[in-house]
């Protein structure tokens, strides 16, 4: 077999992996950024603001979450299709991302967006009317703008699985100066930041919260806008056929959802429990506590967003030497991408023991009462302690998950993170909130880190037992699959 469409043939594997890997982890830092930037802006409004810009996203998050982990396999069709040189055939799963986004948001996300003010009421009865109310409103934004959410992170995977994460970068740096201008704009206002310098915008009224959600829906609309375009460029469609492929093809859906459905529960199963985890069973210790969990959240997704893009990266590696009929290579670049991604979290885990009150204490300003800011400071310093604990290991779990999503290992991976989610993650937190109060927000997170911890030892004996090895994708998927329907 010719091997002209390999990335980087064997000449240097550092390279190779650093190659698809850095763009890839600019990429999947993106949203995340995103949701940092904006949680600092609103921290400057108060700290209840915090606490509903987090509650108010990570429940939206859950449908997408399933959605996005179903769209995740089309990294791995393109990149094994690639990888065995069917170029013409990766397009077609690149449009089915992007008609699938479609019918999800029309069928699940608006629908949702319009039953969260009465969710809300449910899951936070003791909260505030102004809490809920900011949180429902946050959470119904961002549903609004889920078509392009979805879209781009549909498109996304078709670059991912063909080696030119590059353009997801440049979307992703577009997407983040779009949403700093509009968040800006929209939560400040005329009024800007004068304690800090910085003007308003005569005649915009400040929004807060709400402000951020659209600024958010600004930048992922340019995610979705940049790569759509290169995708339907002439040079693209010379290759892979982009623009003749883009009529819905059920062939190609039944594949993603075939392949994709244990992803779509590993992914949104977690989001559920981390949901419950930070509004209930974190909730149940206070305003106080709940800010310092979505602040200490903050900062991890800062740590395990880069970690994802080395698993995005190791998904596409392993994807295409599987593809190419070389599997001891691809596991090669799944256990450089673990090194690496465990060097990073490493680093992590003593800048958030170093510094952890002052990564706590940047996110408070506002009104914020000096008592009420030094109980949030103090707080969230011991839940970083906890965080950092368990991040040299999170590395493990997120590579290897990826590594073995790449090789078409999903069911295995998929039901056993709901079961340790629902386990040590839920019914542990809560033992520990329940029966050892005293201990405060610290004892459900100390519950998460068993559960990250666990996952990860565990995703590391899957891959390297090696039943990976004798899943022959391709042979047992669409081989027949065509460009046009």
């Amino acid at each position: 077999m010719s091997r002209d469409h390999l990335s980087n043939p064997h000449a240097n594997p550092l390279r190779e992996v650093w190659a698809v890997a850095w763009p890839t982890v600019l990429t999947m830092t993106s949203f995340t950024i995103m949701q940092f930037v904006d949680q600092l802006m609103v921290g400057q409004v108060g700290p209840t603001e915090i606490a509903a810009q987090g509650s108010g996203a990570i429940w939206a998050f859950v449908p997408l979450s399933f959605s996005m982990g179903l769209l995740t396999v089309v990294n791995t069709w393109v990149s094994q299709n690639a990888g065995a040189g069917n170029m013409k055939r990766t397009s077609v799963y690149g449009w089915t991302a992007v008609w699938m986004a479609l019918a999800i948001w029309v069928l699940v996300l608006l629908p949702w967006a319009g039953l969260l003010p009465s969710f809300f009421d449910l899951v936070h009865p003791h909260a505030s009317d102004e809490l809920r109310s900011m949180e429902s409103q946050y959470g119904q934004i961002l549903m609004v703008g889920g078509a392009f959410m979805l879209g781009a992170r549909g498109i996304h995977q078709f670059f991912f699985g063909t080696l030119r994460p590059g353009v997801v970068t440049v979307s992703a740096v577009c997407g983040n100066i779009v949403n700093i201008f509009v968040s800006y704009l929209l939560v400040f206002g005329e009024i800007g930041l004068p304690q800090h310098g910085l003007p308003g915008f005569p005649g915009v009224a400040p929004m807060g919260v709400a402000g951020a959600a659209w600024g958010t829906v600004a930048g992922v609309f340019m995610e979705f806008l940049v790569p759509m375009a290169i995708f339907l460029s002439p040079s693209v469609h010379r290759q892979y056929a982009t623009r003749s492929s883009w009529r819905p093809n059920w062939r190609a859906t039944k594949d993603v959802l075939r392949l994709g459905w244990p992803s779509a529960l590993q992914w949104g199963n977690e989001i559920v429990c981390w949901s419950i985890f930070m509004t209930v069973l974190v909730g149940r210790f206070g305003e106080s506590s709940l800010t310092a969990g979505w602040i200490c959240l903050s900062w991890m997704r800062l740590s395990f967003m880069p970690a994802n893009g080395f698993g995005v990266a190791a998904k596409s590696l392993v994807g295409r030497y599987i593809g190419a009929g070389e599997p001891d290579t691809a596991a090669s670049r799944a256990r450089l991408s673990v090194f690496l991604t465990m060097v990073w979290m490493t680093v992590c885990a003593g800048l958030f023991i170093i510094f952890r009150h002052d990564m706590i204490a940047m996110f408070i300003g506002g009104d914020t009462l000096p008592e009420e800011a030094q109980q949030i400071v103090e707080i969230g310093a011991g839940l970083m302690l906890v965080v950092a604990f368990f991040q040299t290991i999170d590395a493990l779990g997120i590579v290897y998950s990826g590594a073995l999503g790449g090789a078409g290992d999903v069911i295995w991976p998929g039901v056993l993170t709901v079961i340790y989610a629902w386990g040590p993650l839920v019914l542990g937190g809560w033992l520990l909130a329940v029966y050892v109060p005293e201990w405060g927000a610290i004892g459900p997170w100390i519950a998460a880190a068993v559960y990250v911890i666990a996952l990860g030892f565990t995703m590391a004996w899957r891959f390297e037992r090696g039943r990976w090895r004798r899943i022959e994708l391709l042979q047992t998927g669409s081989t027949t699959l065509e460009t046009h329907p």
